[in-house]
């Protein structure tokens, strides 16, 4: 694993949310509430048309889907967090972006705690949160006669 630094930024490839998008998690989740799919149903609302699941747009900080898996070798996800601060809805384009806080050891054991944000197309963050990884360290070669000669 390539250092990581605390301060250091990963952004993810923007995505423009579309009624598929909403209705795939929904399948997928279960979550069939109205607010997220229904025209009709959410032009009723304060929100005035169909917002994002809140699970979707976490889902939208996976590590995997950063520049930032480049940098580490293996990792496991221990721990989350998010705030959801502005409603998302169809249309929407939203940037995720990953900072690094902080690296520690507890034993032989590494772990590294991002801040996670999702940024819309007006610069507004609409959710805030963090994850904590586990970083593993990349399998050891078994030596060989011709390594060691």
């Amino acid at each position: 694993m390539t250092e990581l630094k605390p301060g250091e930024v990963f952004r993810s490839p923007s995505k423009t949310l579309t009624d598929a998008h909403f209705l795939f998690f929904s399948g997928l989740t279960g979550d069939t509430h109205p607010i997220h799919y229904d025209v009709e149903y959410a032009r009723g609302t304060r929100f005035g048309k169909p917002l994002a699941h809140g699970l979707l747009l976490a889902s939208l900080t996976a590590l995997g889907a950063s520049a930032a898996t480049r940098r580490i070798d293996g990792f496991v996800f221990v721990e989350q967090g998010s705030r959801f601060l502005k409603p998302v809805t169809v249309g929407d384009t939203i940037e995720p972006r990953l900072t690094v806080e902080k690296v520690w050891q507890e034993g032989r054991r590494r772990f590294v705690r991002l801040t996670t944000a999702l940024v819309n197309q007006r610069g507004e963050v609409v959710l805030e949160g963090f994850h904590v990884y586990r970083v593993l360290e990349p399998p050891r070669r078994a030596s060989t006669r011709e390594e060691g000669s």
